[in-house]
C-alpha cells in the first residue's frame, strides 16, 4: 500500500464501523426480545437501521458533492450518531427506541457512503486495493460478534447497549483522522445525475442490490433469534456469524485476482445465484449444522462478493461530481429501502408464515435479483 493512500485511518474506521453492525445484527434483536417486544415491534425497530438508508445518504452525499467536504460531513455524522445513540439509556419504550433509533441511524448512515467514495477517491486507478483496507471492516465485525456472544454467556443482555457505545465511539475518534481526498473532474460532470440512473443497465443494477439486500433482511433481523430458538448458545451464534465474515475476508484478499479474471458483472450475477442457495438451506437446514456452517461459509460469495462487484460497478457508473451521490442513492437504495423491507416483511411473515417460510421468501428475492441482471445488465468480455 503506498504512502499515498491513508491506509490505517481509513482501515480503522471500517474496522468500528462494522465492529458496530457486528453488535447490533445478531445481538440487538435478542435484546429488543428481552425488553419483551413483539416479533413485528422488533422488525420494525430494526428496519430503521434501513429506512434511514433510504433518504439520508442521499442529502448528505448532496451536500458532500455540492460544498467538497466529504470528511468534515464524515466527522459531524460520527459525533451525532454517538450522541443520538445515548438515548437508549434514558428509556424502553417502543416508542422511545423508536425515537432513538430513528435518530442514530439518520447520521449514522450519512457516513458509509461518503467513506466509500472518499476511499476510492484516495485509491485512484487502483481500486483492486479497495480490499485490503474493507476487510479490516471484516475484522471488526469478527472480533464483535465473537467477543460479545462469549461475554453474553456469561452477563445478562443489558450490558449490550454499553458495548455497542463503545463501537460508535471509535467510528467517531477514526473519522476525525480520515484526511479529504480530491475529487478529479470528470467529462461527465455535466449530465445530471438522473440521466446516469435512468439507463436501463444501471436501473437494472441498482434493483438488483435493492433485491439482494431484501433478501438479507431476515438474516439480519432474525437470524440469531432462528438459531437460539434451535438450540444454539450465545457463543455458537457468535462463532457462526464470526465463520461468514472471516470467509468475507478470504474473498475480500483474493479480490484483485477474481476482478483480473472475470468481469464484475460476471461475479454480481455468481453471487447472487449462490445466495439462492444459501437461504434455501437457512431455511430447511437449521437441523443440521453441517448446513448451517455451509451457508455461513457462502456469505463470502453473497456479501464478500457481491459488495465488492457492486461497488465497484457504482463507482464505475457514477464519476467525477457525482461520486458521493452515486454510493450514497446505491446504499439508499439498496442497504436503505431493500433492507427496510426485508426487515419489515419478516417481522410481518415470521409468525404467520414461520422462519423457514420468511427465509424461502428471502431466496426467491435473490432469484429475482438475479433474473434481472440477467436480462438487462450488458455482457462483458472479460471472463478468462
Amino acid at each position: 500500500m503506498t504512502k499515498s493512500i491513508p491506509y490505517w485511518q481509513l482501515s480503522g474506521y471500517y474496522y468500528f464501523y462494522f465492529a458496530f453492525v457486528g453488535a447490533m445484527s445478531p445481538y440487538w434483536g435478542p435484546y429488543l426480545k428481552s425488553l419483551g417486544f413483539s416479533a413485528l415491534e422488533i422488525g420494525v425497530l430494526m428496519s430503521l437501521l434501513a429506512v434511514m438508508r433510504i433518504f439520508a445518504p442521499n442529502i448528505w452525499g448532496w451536500m458532500a458533492d455540492r460544498s467538497g467536504k466529504r470528511v468534515a460531513i464524515i466527522q459531524f455524522a460520527a459525533i451525532a450518531s454517538l450522541i443520538a445513540y445515548a438515548g437508549v439509556f434514558f428509556g424502553h419504550s417502543f416508542w422511545w427506541l423508536f425515537l432513538v433509533m430513528a435518530g442514530m441511524s439518520f447520521f449514522w448512515s450519512a457516513s458509509l457512503p461518503l467513506v466509500e467514495a472518499t476511499t476510492f477517491s484516495h485509491l485512484g486507478e487502483r481500486t483492486d486495493k479497495y480490499g485490503r483496507i474493507r476487510l479490516w471492516g471484516s475484522v471488526g465485525f469478527i472480533v464483535s460478534v465473537v467477543g460479545i456472544g462469549y461475554v453474553l454467556d456469561y452477563a445478562p443482555i443489558s450490558w449490550l447497549p454499553w458495548m455497542v457505545l463503545a463501537m460508535l465511539a471509535g467510528v467517531a475518534v477514526f473519522a476525525r483522522y480520515i484526511p479529504e481526498a480530491e475529487v478529479l473532474p470528470h467529462k461527465n460532470d455535466h449530465v445530471p445525475i438522473w440521466d446516469v440512473i435512468r439507463k436501463p443497465p444501471v436501473l437494472a443494477l441498482i434493483t438488483a442490490c435493492f433485491l439482494m439486500s431484501a433478501a438479507h433482511g431476515p438474516y439480519y433481523s432474525f437470524y440469531s433469534i432462528y438459531l437460539g430458538d434451535h438450540g444454539y448458545s450465545n457463543s455458537h451464534i457468535g462463532w457462526l456469524w464470526a465463520l461468514g465474515v472471516i470467509c468475507e475476508i478470504g474473498v475480500f484478499l483474493y479480490i484483485p485476482r477474481l476482478f483480473k479474471r472475470y468481469a464484475l458483472e460476471s461475479v454480481l450475477m455468481a453471487s447472487f445465484a449462490i445466495a439462492v442457495l444459501r437461504f434455501l438451506l437457512i431455511a430447511w437446514g437449521i437441523k443440521y449444522p453441517a448446513l448451517i456452517v455451509l451457508a455461513q461459509v457462502l456469505h463470502a460469495a453473497t456479501f464478500g462478493a457481491y459488495h465488492a462487484a457492486a461497488v465497484a460497478l457504482i463507482h464505475r457508473t457514477f464519476q467525477g461530481r457525482h461520486q458521493a451521490k452515486g454510493q450514497a442513492f446505491y446504499n439508499g437504495i439498496s442497504f436503505g429501502a431493500g433492507g427496510a423491507l426485508g426487515s419489515l416483511y419478516a417481522g410481518q411473515a415470521w409468525d404467520s408464515l414461520g422462519a423457514s417460510g420468511t427465509f424461502t421468501i428471502a431466496a426467491g428475492c435473490a432469484l429475482l435479483g438475479l433474473m434481472l441482471l440477467l436480462w438487462k445488465l450488458p455482457r462483458v468480455a472479460h471472463d478468462r
